[in-house]
């Protein structure tokens, strides 16, 4: 069977004050109404049966996941008990599918991308469940055409192309997977066409990923075979608990795609961003004749040129005059305004508050 997991356990620190340790990014209604984790969703509804899509998020977050998403079973949303890097939480989401269906194919997107059109998403995500269910041990990746030299991006190099004759896109051997590159190297990838934009988007057998991340992670083994042979008994919560926490904290590119040699990827011209900061908006949400990001239902503003205004709060006013690349974030008991040039350094700001013993406003 086809199965779809939706990572959907960042906090999103650099969307404070909108997103919090108690509201991640993944559910703030910032994009056409919506949640980033509705849109994820809807895409996948288009290829996925609803009973076949699974959630993995962090423990404290399960609850507003099963809000957002009323019509998933209510099991389909898998709570980490502590926070792991993508390698363990792939590995207890395989280990789940693999123990239900042994012959699983497994997606995995994130909940905190913006991905248009749908179609184009749908179609690439289809042909490389398609390609890994022709050939077992492949590991399929989608790599983003780019449409700038970015530097904030890892990258895929792709290599010579591969027979997939039900594919509607090109399949590709992966020859190398490239860290964040300077701006030189950057320059060099887009000019070269063979470099995508790592998106994190991966479709594989679901046992085939957990051989691979357990050959090369030992220490994931015991704890994840454990957690299979407990799950759907009474001890399933208790077993989950004593046992995730053991997973070390590592990436599945640094686990498993960087070393295996059955990788291959499949190229999604398509515009795509990743939610992880304000500047992001700027290239999801049309701004007004002024240059001006709003997302917000209530808002005056004179003489503002290239600024942020935010709010979920539908019966507050934003009212400001003569800014000019400002940031102004505004929710019921925190306010953010600084330089646009400065958002980066929100987590900067959050450890000083932490350091201040204002933990109540995380």
């Amino acid at each position: 069977m086809r199965f779809a997991v939706i990572m959907a356990g960042g906090t999103g620190k650099r969307l404070w004050p909108l997103s919090r340790e108690s509201r991640p990014k993944q559910v703030l209604k910032i994009i056409e109404g919506q949640t980033l984790l509705r849109r994820c969703f809807n895409r996948l509804n288009g290829i996925f049966d609803c009973r076949n899509i699974i959630v993995l998020t962090n423990a404290g977050y399960s609850d507003l996941v099963r809000a957002d998403l009323p019509e998933l079973p209510y099991d389909n949303v898998i709570s980490e008990p502590a926070v792991r890097d993508t390698a363990g939480a792939i590995g207890l989401a395989a280990t789940v599918l693999a123990g239900f269906d042994p012959e699983a194919t497994m997606a995995v997107v994130t909940a905190d991308q913006v991905i248009k059109p749908t179609d184009t998403f749908q179609k690439a995500i289809s042909d490389g469940l398609t390609f890994v269910e022709k050939n077992p041990k492949a590991l399929v990746t989608f790599g983003i055409e780019p449409s700038f030299a970015s530097t904030q991006l890892g990258y895929v190099k792709l290599g010579e192309s591969v027979e997939c004759s039900d594919c509607e896109n090109s399949v590709s051997k992966v020859e190398a997977f490239k860290e964040k590159p300077d701006a030189e190297t950057a320059a060099e990838y887009l000019e070269n066409g063979r470099y995508c934009w790592n998106s994190g988007l991966f479709v594989w057998k679901a046992k085939r990923i957990l051989e691979l991340i357990t050959k090369n992670v030992p220490q994931a083994k015991l704890p994840l075979e454990t957690i299979q042979a407990a799950w759907g008994g009474p001890s399933q919560e208790e077993t989950l608990a004593e046992c995730f926490v053991k997973l070390p904290k590592i990436s599945i590119d640094y686990a498993v795609m960087e070393k295996a040699t059955d990788v291959y990827a499949i190229r999604m011209d398509c515009k795509w961003f990743d939610m992880g900061s304000f500047s992001a908006l700027a290239d999801i949400i049309k701004a007004d004749g002024n240059g001006n990001i709003v997302v917000a239902s209530q808002t005056e503003l004179l003489d503002c040129k290239n600024s942020l205004i935010a709010t979920e709060d539908d019966k507050h006013l934003i009212a400001a005059i003569g800014l000019e690349n400002v940031v102004v974030v505004h929710t019921s008991d925190a306010t953010l305004v600084c330089p646009m040039e400065q958002a980066q350094r929100l987590k900067e700001l959050l450890e000083l508050m932490k350091a201040g013993g204002r933990e109540k406003f995380l």
